[in-house]
Protein backbone atom coordinates (compact mmCIF):
# COMPACT_ATOMS: atom_id res chain seq x y z
CA UNK A 1 0.00 0.00 0.00
CA UNK A 2 1.34 3.39 -1.09
CA UNK A 3 2.61 5.93 1.82
CA UNK A 4 -0.37 8.07 1.75
CA UNK A 5 1.17 10.03 5.55
CA UNK A 6 3.60 12.40 6.38
CA UNK A 7 2.65 12.68 9.83
CA UNK A 8 0.80 11.54 12.85
CA UNK A 9 -1.60 14.32 12.84
CA UNK A 10 -4.59 13.66 11.49
CA UNK A 11 -5.28 15.62 8.22
CA UNK A 12 -9.47 15.26 7.56
CA UNK A 13 -8.82 15.87 3.85
CA UNK A 14 -6.54 12.82 3.07
CA UNK A 15 -8.07 9.64 3.41
CA UNK A 16 -6.00 6.36 3.62
CA UNK A 17 -7.50 3.07 2.35
CA UNK A 18 -8.05 0.62 5.00
CA UNK A 19 -5.91 -2.60 4.61
CA UNK A 20 -8.05 -5.18 2.46
CA UNK A 21 -7.12 -8.21 4.64
CA UNK A 22 -7.40 -8.56 8.32
CA UNK A 23 -6.21 -11.05 10.57
CA UNK A 24 -8.77 -12.00 12.99
CA UNK A 25 -7.11 -13.56 16.63
CA UNK A 26 -9.67 -15.83 17.17
CA UNK A 27 -7.89 -19.55 18.94
CA UNK A 28 -7.26 -18.85 22.32
CA UNK A 29 -8.97 -20.79 25.14
CA UNK A 30 -10.86 -18.36 26.93
CA UNK A 31 -10.25 -19.82 30.20
CA UNK A 32 -10.91 -16.46 31.79
CA UNK A 33 -14.39 -17.20 30.25
CA UNK A 34 -15.48 -19.88 31.73
CA UNK A 35 -17.54 -21.93 32.26
CA UNK A 36 -19.61 -20.12 29.01
CA UNK A 37 -16.20 -21.32 27.06
CA UNK A 38 -16.62 -25.20 28.05
CA UNK A 39 -18.99 -25.92 24.99
CA UNK A 40 -18.32 -23.05 22.60
CA UNK A 41 -14.87 -20.91 21.81
CA UNK A 42 -14.58 -17.37 23.15
CA UNK A 43 -15.26 -15.59 19.62
CA UNK A 44 -18.58 -16.96 19.85
CA UNK A 45 -19.63 -15.88 23.14
CA UNK A 46 -22.21 -13.51 22.61
CA UNK A 47 -22.60 -9.81 23.63
CA UNK A 48 -25.57 -8.06 22.87
CA UNK A 49 -27.26 -11.09 21.15
CA UNK A 50 -24.25 -11.32 18.67
CA UNK A 51 -20.97 -13.56 18.86
CA UNK A 52 -18.03 -10.95 19.43
CA UNK A 53 -16.87 -12.67 16.33
CA UNK A 54 -19.54 -11.32 14.52
CA UNK A 55 -19.42 -7.60 16.08
CA UNK A 56 -15.72 -7.72 14.70
CA UNK A 57 -16.65 -8.93 11.08
CA UNK A 58 -19.04 -6.41 11.23
CA UNK A 59 -17.01 -3.15 11.69
CA UNK A 60 -13.90 -4.87 9.05
CA UNK A 61 -16.84 -5.13 6.40
CA UNK A 62 -18.28 -1.90 6.89
CA UNK A 63 -14.61 -0.50 7.09
CA UNK A 64 -13.82 -1.59 3.44
CA UNK A 65 -12.36 -4.83 4.60
CA UNK A 66 -12.84 -7.32 2.04
CA UNK A 67 -10.66 -10.92 3.08
CA UNK A 68 -10.16 -12.19 6.68
CA UNK A 69 -7.87 -14.79 7.34
CA UNK A 70 -9.00 -16.65 10.99
CA UNK A 71 -7.08 -18.48 13.25
CA UNK A 72 -8.44 -21.87 15.13
CA UNK A 73 -7.49 -23.74 17.32
CA UNK A 74 -9.93 -24.50 20.17
CA UNK A 75 -13.41 -25.94 19.16
CA UNK A 76 -12.03 -25.32 15.87
CA UNK A 77 -15.06 -27.46 13.85
CA UNK A 78 -17.71 -24.98 15.46
CA UNK A 79 -15.83 -21.87 14.59
CA UNK A 80 -15.31 -23.29 11.00
CA UNK A 81 -18.61 -23.66 10.87
CA UNK A 82 -19.81 -20.83 12.27
CA UNK A 83 -17.48 -18.68 9.77
CA UNK A 84 -19.30 -21.42 6.38
CA UNK A 85 -22.93 -20.74 7.58
CA UNK A 86 -22.79 -16.82 9.17
CA UNK A 87 -20.52 -14.76 7.59
CA UNK A 88 -20.96 -13.26 4.08
CA UNK A 89 -19.30 -10.11 2.09
CA UNK A 90 -15.87 -11.06 3.00
CA UNK A 91 -13.56 -13.90 1.90
CA UNK A 92 -12.81 -15.83 4.34
CA UNK A 93 -9.50 -18.24 4.88
CA UNK A 94 -8.45 -20.42 8.15
CA UNK A 95 -5.31 -20.55 9.74
CA UNK A 96 -5.81 -23.66 11.35
CA UNK A 97 -3.68 -24.37 15.21
CA UNK A 98 -5.52 -27.41 15.89
CA UNK A 99 -1.68 -29.13 16.46
CA UNK A 100 -0.43 -26.48 18.53
CA UNK A 101 -1.97 -23.40 19.71
CA UNK A 102 0.67 -21.19 18.42
CA UNK A 103 0.17 -17.63 20.75
CA UNK A 104 -0.56 -14.59 18.54
CA UNK A 105 2.57 -13.80 17.26
CA UNK A 106 3.28 -17.38 16.03
CA UNK A 107 -0.27 -17.38 15.10
CA UNK A 108 0.58 -14.27 13.08
CA UNK A 109 3.78 -16.40 11.40
CA UNK A 110 1.52 -19.41 10.16
CA UNK A 111 -0.90 -17.45 8.68
CA UNK A 112 1.56 -15.25 7.04
CA UNK A 113 1.19 -16.93 3.45
CA UNK A 114 -2.66 -16.93 3.55
CA UNK A 115 -2.07 -12.54 4.11
CA UNK A 116 -2.29 -10.77 0.73
CA UNK A 117 -1.42 -7.37 1.31
CA UNK A 118 1.07 -5.23 3.19
CA UNK A 119 0.36 -3.83 5.52
CA UNK A 120 -2.30 -6.07 7.14
CA UNK A 121 -4.67 -5.46 10.01
CA UNK A 122 -4.80 -7.72 12.87
CA UNK A 123 -7.35 -7.74 15.58
CA UNK A 124 -8.16 -9.56 18.38
CA UNK A 125 -11.78 -11.25 18.40
CA UNK A 126 -12.58 -10.47 22.21
CA UNK A 127 -12.59 -6.84 21.57
CA UNK A 128 -15.96 -4.48 21.50
CA UNK A 129 -15.98 -1.19 20.51
CA UNK A 130 -17.57 2.02 19.34
CA UNK A 131 -16.88 4.55 16.48
CA UNK A 132 -16.02 7.76 17.87
CA UNK A 133 -16.44 10.65 15.08
CA UNK A 134 -14.70 8.83 12.58
CA UNK A 135 -14.77 5.09 11.50
CA UNK A 136 -11.77 3.67 13.97
CA UNK A 137 -10.51 1.25 10.80
CA UNK A 138 -10.03 4.45 9.13
CA UNK A 139 -9.13 6.81 11.56
CA UNK A 140 -6.18 4.16 12.26
CA UNK A 141 -5.51 3.66 7.95
CA UNK A 142 -4.96 7.27 7.85
CA UNK A 143 -2.32 7.41 10.20
CA UNK A 144 -0.28 4.63 8.35
CA UNK A 145 3.14 5.66 7.63
CA UNK A 146 5.20 3.16 6.04
CA UNK A 147 8.48 4.92 5.65
CA UNK A 148 8.18 5.32 9.58
CA UNK A 149 6.30 2.45 11.01
CA UNK A 150 5.94 -1.22 11.36
CA UNK A 151 3.56 -1.68 13.31
CA UNK A 152 0.75 0.95 14.40
CA UNK A 153 -1.45 0.02 17.65
CA UNK A 154 -4.70 1.13 18.63
CA UNK A 155 -4.57 2.70 22.29
CA UNK A 156 -7.05 3.74 24.51
CA UNK A 157 -6.45 6.04 28.02
CA UNK A 158 -6.39 4.10 30.81
CA UNK A 159 -9.17 6.16 32.79
CA UNK A 160 -11.71 5.09 29.27
CA UNK A 161 -10.30 1.37 28.75
CA UNK A 162 -13.86 -0.37 29.97
CA UNK A 163 -13.38 -3.59 31.92
CA UNK A 164 -9.74 -3.09 32.02
CA UNK A 165 -8.24 -4.23 35.27
CA UNK A 166 -4.37 -3.93 34.69
CA UNK A 167 -1.79 -1.47 34.68
CA UNK A 168 -1.82 -0.11 31.21
CA UNK A 169 0.43 -1.50 28.48
CA UNK A 170 2.11 1.79 26.62
CA UNK A 171 3.87 5.12 27.17
CA UNK A 172 3.28 7.49 24.05
CA UNK A 173 5.72 10.36 23.04
CA UNK A 174 4.57 13.78 21.10
CA UNK A 175 4.97 11.93 17.90
CA UNK A 176 2.99 9.20 18.39
CA UNK A 177 6.15 6.73 19.04
CA UNK A 178 5.42 3.81 22.10
CA UNK A 179 7.75 2.60 24.67
CA UNK A 180 7.09 0.12 27.40
CA UNK A 181 5.12 0.35 30.71
CA UNK A 182 8.01 1.00 33.44
CA UNK A 183 7.91 -1.85 35.98
CA UNK A 184 5.51 -1.03 39.17
CA UNK A 185 4.08 1.93 37.07
CA UNK A 186 1.25 2.63 35.52
CA UNK A 187 0.97 3.70 31.76
CA UNK A 188 -1.59 5.97 30.76
CA UNK A 189 -2.40 4.04 27.72
CA UNK A 190 -3.66 0.34 26.85
CA UNK A 191 -3.92 -1.57 23.59
CA UNK A 192 -6.94 -2.58 22.20
CA UNK A 193 -6.11 -5.37 20.49
CA UNK A 194 -6.46 -3.55 16.95
CA UNK A 195 -3.26 -2.57 14.88
CA UNK A 196 -1.47 -2.24 11.63
CA UNK A 197 1.20 -4.25 10.69
CA UNK A 198 3.85 -4.41 8.12
CA UNK A 199 4.80 -8.07 6.90
CA UNK A 200 8.49 -7.54 7.26
CA UNK A 201 7.66 -7.73 11.19
CA UNK A 202 7.80 -11.04 10.97
CA UNK A 203 11.21 -11.54 9.05
CA UNK A 204 13.36 -13.81 11.18
CA UNK A 205 10.43 -14.51 13.69
CA UNK A 206 10.86 -17.76 15.69
CA UNK A 207 9.25 -20.68 14.57
CA UNK A 208 6.40 -22.28 17.41
CA UNK A 209 4.56 -20.23 19.83
CA UNK A 210 5.13 -17.32 20.90
CA UNK A 211 4.01 -13.55 21.76
CA UNK A 212 3.25 -10.57 19.36
CA UNK A 213 5.34 -8.87 22.29
CA UNK A 214 7.99 -10.17 20.47
CA UNK A 215 7.64 -8.30 17.70
CA UNK A 216 7.08 -5.11 19.38
CA UNK A 217 9.76 -4.63 21.20
CA UNK A 218 11.62 -4.96 18.00
CA UNK A 219 9.90 -2.25 16.63
CA UNK A 220 10.42 -0.04 19.62
CA UNK A 221 13.89 -0.61 19.77
CA UNK A 222 14.17 0.92 16.41
CA UNK A 223 11.46 3.17 16.89
CA UNK A 224 9.16 1.96 14.31
CA UNK A 225 5.88 1.07 16.83
CA UNK A 226 3.33 3.83 16.80
CA UNK A 227 0.56 4.59 18.48
CA UNK A 228 -3.08 6.08 17.66
CA UNK A 229 -5.61 7.20 20.20
CA UNK A 230 -9.03 5.43 19.93
CA UNK A 231 -11.94 8.48 20.37
CA UNK A 232 -14.55 6.34 20.68
CA UNK A 233 -15.63 3.35 23.61
CA UNK A 234 -14.19 0.71 23.55
CA UNK A 235 -14.49 -2.84 26.45
CA UNK A 236 -12.17 -5.79 27.10
CA UNK A 237 -14.85 -8.34 26.77
CA UNK A 238 -12.78 -11.27 28.64
CA UNK A 239 -14.80 -12.63 31.04
CA UNK A 240 -18.75 -13.58 32.50
CA UNK A 241 -19.01 -9.83 34.36
CA UNK A 242 -17.28 -7.95 31.34
CA UNK A 243 -20.08 -9.14 28.86
CA UNK A 244 -22.94 -7.82 31.50
CA UNK A 245 -20.64 -4.35 32.44
CA UNK A 246 -20.27 -3.58 28.44
CA UNK A 247 -24.22 -4.61 27.88
CA UNK A 248 -25.15 -2.39 30.67
CA UNK A 249 -22.67 0.55 29.77
CA UNK A 250 -23.70 0.58 26.09
CA UNK A 251 -27.36 0.16 27.07
CA UNK A 252 -28.40 -3.15 26.11
CA UNK A 253 -29.25 -4.60 29.02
Amino acid sequence: MSNVRQSLRLRPEIEAPVPRTAMVMAAGLGKRMRPLTATRPKPLVEVAGKALLDHVLDRLRVAGVERVVVNVHYLADALEAHLRNHVQGLEVAVSDERDLLLETGGGLKRALPLIDCDPFLAVNSDNFWVDGPTDTLKLLASHWDAERMDALLLLVPHARAGNHSGQGDFHMDRDGRLRRRTRSKVAPFVFTGIQIMAKSMLDGAPDGPFSTNLLWDRAIEGGRCFGVVHQGLWFDVGSPPAITATERALNFA
